[in-house]
Formats: structure tokens, sequence, C-alpha cells
């Protein structure tokens, strides 16, 4: 299976999932889940995760 260089630097960064929060809330409010984990390089279960925690935050 082919991993993209999204998904490889995601798996590699230290931050969580390795997104970048700014881009995640520009890109939530108009974009459904596969959207965004097509644009950010995760799992449709990671971005339903990470809006949970930003709903928490």
């Amino acid at each position: 299976m082919r991993v993209h260089v999204k998904q490889w630097s995601a798996r590699n960064s230290n931050d969580i999932f390795g997104v970048n929060f700014h881009r995640f809330t520009e890109i939530e409010s108009h974009a459904n889940h596969l959207e965004i984990a097509e644009e950010l390089g995760i799992s449709i279960g990671e971005v339903r995760t990470l809006k949970k925690k930003l709903d928490r935050a």
C-alpha cells in the first residue's frame, strides 16, 4: 500500500495525529469528515476524535 507524504509526516510528527489544529478548524467549518481526512492525511476515526477533543477544550 502506498503511503502519501502527508500520511508519512503525520505518523512521524510529535503533534496529536500530526495535525495543524489551525488548519483543522478552518477546514471543519466547510468540509465533511472524509474531505478533512483526505486533506490532512488521517483516518476518519481520527477526525472524529479531534472534533470531540476540540469540543471539550
